[in-house]
């Protein structure tokens, strides 16, 4: 950054300015030269035949305007009205807050920018309409309503856990916006809780989420002899829970991912058990055939679970129930009776001599 070789009072105090804010010596002066300019404009009136400048001497902060006629700048001469100065200095002061409120900001922004899609803590402090203003310490967020949680009931003071999702311009200037919503919400989140996911023995391939209610998600191992099922849920299921907790008690279904389509639909419709899956891949459609008493399970309530595994897998998905296959009669035994002619009675007759 340049830096004014400060003989004055005035150049020593832009100088200072500048280096803490990280702005350009230059850029305030000219900043400062168009303000004056305006000023100048509002206040005096200006020939519109006449073309102006303002100058701003750089060691003294001394300014004054010239004018000259349209394309006659070879009869440029000095305009600078009595009590100028004393403009000058406030416009001056005024363009120099300015510009620290806005280097301020773009540092800020700046940083933020280089965390986008990690976690960040910050309390609501205020409502804006429909939006929720974050405080994150440094500066302010927003959460609009569709990255909100419908769910939860936010209120002034209350501090969570955000997804640093992007930085928006919006009419006051650029806009960080953090979100409660997004699935990758609860991928950072098992990146935070699992090891075997931060370190990438185990990678989340797919998330599908109802926030607020339900997410399910897929998760592969890159390791040799690791469970990726059994990491995300850790012992006793304490990694798990510590993600549920994190997002007010939303349920999360852990299932392993497969490059097998129809493995992965059935995984991806567990708790149902026993089903068979028919794929069209062209059209990227399924039909399952479930039995009778699986085939709630695998719709889920209000059709949840079979909606949020077709948002996992990419594929339609239509649940039939399977049709039972008519029990062949049995026949029945018929035991064969032989008749038997009754003997007739033989007396023993006894001879007697």
């Amino acid at each position: 950054m340049a830096i004014l070789k400060a003989r004055t009072e005035f150049a020593s105090a832009l100088n200072q300015i500048c280096a803490e804010h990280r702005v350009e010596p230059k850029i305030v002066l000219e900043s400062i030269q168009q303000a004056l300019l305006a000023a100048f404009r509002r206040d005096l009136g200006l020939d519109e035949e006449a073309e102006y400048e303002v100058t701003i001497d750089p060691q003294t902060g001394e300014s004054k305007i010239f004018s000259w006629p349209k394309e006659k700048e070879k009869e440029k001469k000095e305009v600078t009205p009595p009590g100028f100065g004393r403009i000058a200095a406030q416009v001056a002061k005024q363009v120099l807050l300015q510009k620290i409120r806005e280097a301020e900001k773009s540092a800020v922004v700046a940083e933020y920018l280089q965390r986008l899609g990690t976690l960040i803590g910050g309390v609501i402090v205020r409502f804006e309409g429909s939006n929720l203003v974050v405080d994150l310490e440094r500066t302010e967020a927003i959460m609009p309503p569709a990255e909100q949680i419908r769910s939860e009931n936010y209120r002034v003071n209350q501090r969570f856990t955000f997804l640093l999702k992007e930085i928006q311009d919006g009419l006051t200037g650029q806009q960080i916006i953090v979100s409660r919503a997004d699935p990758e919400l609860v991928k950072t989140l098992f990146k935070r809780e699992v090891p075997e996911v931060s370190s990438g023995a185990v990678e989340i391939r797919q998330i599908a989420r109802e926030p607020g209610n339900r997410s399910k998600v897929a998760v592969f191992s890159r390791q040799t002899g690791v469970d990726p099922v059994g990491s995300c849920v850790g012992q006793k299921g304490v990694r798990v829970q510590a993600v549920i907790d994190e997002i007010g008690g939303e349920k999360i279904d852990i299932i392993q991912f497969s490059d097998d389509p129809a493995k992965f639909i059935i995984a991806a419709l567990s708790p149902a058990q026993q089903i068979e899956v028919k794929l069209d891949e062209k059209n990227k459609t399924a039909v399952v055939s479930a039995p009778e008493d699986q085939l709630s399970l695998a719709i889920g309530r209000e059709g949840q679970n079979v909606r949020l595994a077709a948002k996992l897998t990419g594929y339609k998905i239509d649940i039939q129930g399977k049709v039972q296959t008519p029990a062949k009669p049995v026949k029945k035994a018929v035991a064969k009776t032989t008749k038997v002619k009754k003997a007739k009675s033989v007396k023993a007759v006894t001879k007697q001599k």
